[in-house]
């Protein structure tokens, strides 16, 4: 199933999300089948629950759909995640985002980062991961944090770009996926 793509200005997108229950009700094979579905309808590389309007501390990422030789083979399941540590000189790319549509920035980030999650058979792990594949994971866990990637953008940055995400908070924002906007109040 395709699910509507939650867009800037949804309350989810900035709630720290919940952990999930191993014995809970959520069918998390179904569920990660899903995201990896609508992550690739959308052209993303990766996708956070929140971004289908579930709190919950879970997003895939999959790099096949870009050339990246670095991330092209990287798919992988992250149940629970926490970022345990980060290093290295940060480093800048240009960064967007299926909630924030048309708009790109560049973002530092530091260049490692250690982590521990749950796999889909819940499998605990911990692992380092360094360049591409680090600033992915943390794109994506910023998400079940309730970050966005415009959070790391100057004051100066984010004034010049409030125009184009109150448009996308209305709707007013042309995307070839299905999104799901904010209620009008």
């Amino acid at each position: 199933m395709i699910y509507p793509i939650v867009a800037y200005g949804d309350p989810v997108l900035r709630k720290v999300a919940q952990n999930i229950d191993k014995e809970g009700n959520t069918d998390i094979k179904k569920l990660v089948e899903d995201m990896f579905e609508t992550m690739h309808s959308a052209n993303g590389i990766g996708l956070a629950a929140p971004q289908i309007g579930l709190s919950l501390r879970l997003f895939v990422i999959d790099g096949s759909g870009t050339e990246d030789e670095e991330i092209k083979d990287f798919k992988q399941v992250f149940i629970n995640a926490e970022l345990l540590h980060e290093e290295g000189e940060k480093w800048a790319f240009e960064e967007g985002c299926l909630s924030i549509p048309n708009i790109r920035e560049d973002v530092m980030r530091p260049a490692k980062l250690r982590i521990r999650y749950y796999d889909l058979d819940w499998n605990l792990h911990e692992e380092e991961y360094e360049g591409m594949k680090a600033r992915v994971i943390q794109h994506e866990y910023d998400h079940i944090q309730g970050i966005l990637f415009i959070d790391h953008l100057s004051g100066l940055r984010k004034r010049l770009l409030k125009g184009k995400l109150n448009n996308i908070s209305k709707g007013e924002v042309k995307v070839d996926y299905r999104m799901k906007f904010p209620v009008k109040r």
